[in-house]
């Protein structure tokens, strides 16, 4: 007979290994498969993530997968999902090698793909000196001369987000300035001067950034920069599955819709992490994978015995 697991992890990164701690500590007999695709494999450290800072991103998924391995109900297997069905109680997954997978309970921690302009020279500064995010990567260029490359709302919010770490940040919209008198206003205020040149190329030594060049050749030396790319999930299982997505933003194409408790609209299947549309931190991964892992343990004690859990 198949084994029927009580939750299959989709994704092994912050938000899957975590959650898998609080499932096997719970004694749930739980798989996590994983691709090894997470997004902040090319980061030099992870900021701000207490106990853990400026630690490489592989070296913490290997800590962790350490860890998991002293609870006889967890078990980890490298490979990909390629199908998802079925419902509460009785999901069926299919992996890429063809192996079926049954479950009682899916959790979503699959991240999302950060995908990137293909501006000459950033895809090798990519999670170093050209970052997404300040709290992850601001202190380590702090007090340098900085960018933000953006335009409109989107644009001014990074650059005044920018300005906490620095006293030196330019706006490079790469073209016209969309920005309104009110806009122009506030980068004023914070000392963000505004470049409208075409941006060519990011210029860089020993992998980082040095300078960026301009369509007109002229360049501007900057130590680090602020992008925003878009995301999106990394693949269709959440579609085969039903889950409703989430209402589109600047940030996330499709995020997938939660409730408080990290639950998706299909009953048995939960999300947490970057693919639920949670601020991109580390920290903030290893949170909600621990909240959906111990409301998806109350949920199978609710089928076993009865426990009330909250609708």
């Amino acid at each position: 007979m198949t084994k029927i697991w009580d939750c299959v992890i989709i994704g092994g990164g912050a938000a899957g290994l975590s959650a898998a701690l609080v499932l096997g500590r719970a004694r749930r007999d739980t798989l996590v498969i994983d691709a090894g695709e997470q997004s902040n494999l090319p980061a030099h450290g992870i900021g701000g993530l207490l106990g853990h800072d400026g630690r490489s991103p592989a070296e913490l998924y290997e800590i962790g997968r350490r860890e998991i391995e002293k609870y006889p109900a967890l078990s980890f297997r490298r490979g990909r999902v390629v199908a998802a069905g079925g419902s509460v109680g009785e999901f069926e997954l299919e992996l890429e090698d063809g192996t079926v997978e049954r479950s009682k309970r899916i959790l979503l921690t699959t991240g999302m793909e950060y995908r990137i302009d293909d501006l000459p020279g950033m895809a090798e500064l990519w999670g170093g000196s050209v970052f997404h995010c300040p709290f992850c990567h601001g202190w380590e260029v702090e007090g340098r001369p900085l960018a933000v490359r953006g335009n409109g709302e989107r644009g001014v919010h990074g650059a005044l987000l920018l300005s906490g770490w620095s006293e030196d940040v330019i706006l490079l919209t790469d073209g016209p300035a969309e920005l309104d008198d009110e806009q122009r206003e506030k980068l004023w205020k914070a000392g963000v001067a505004v470049d409208e040149r075409s941006i060519a190329a990011l210029e860089s030594e020993r992998g980082c950034l040095t300078a960026i060049s301009f369509g007109d050749g002229s360049r501007l030396e900057r130590s680090g920069l602020l992008v925003a790319p878009a995301l999106h999930q990394r693949n269709d299982l959440a579609e085969q599955l039903g889950v409703e997505p989430a209402e589109p933003n600047p940030l996330t194409a499709d995020a997938l819709k939660t409730d408080g408790f990290h639950r998706t609209s299909v009953p048995g299947v939960s999300a947490a992490g970057d693919a639920a549309g949670q601020m991109q931190q580390v920290a903030v991964a290893i949170a909600t994978g621990s909240v959906a892992a111990a409301v998806m343990v109350q949920s199978l004690l609710s089928d076993e015995f009865g426990l009330p859990v909250p609708a």
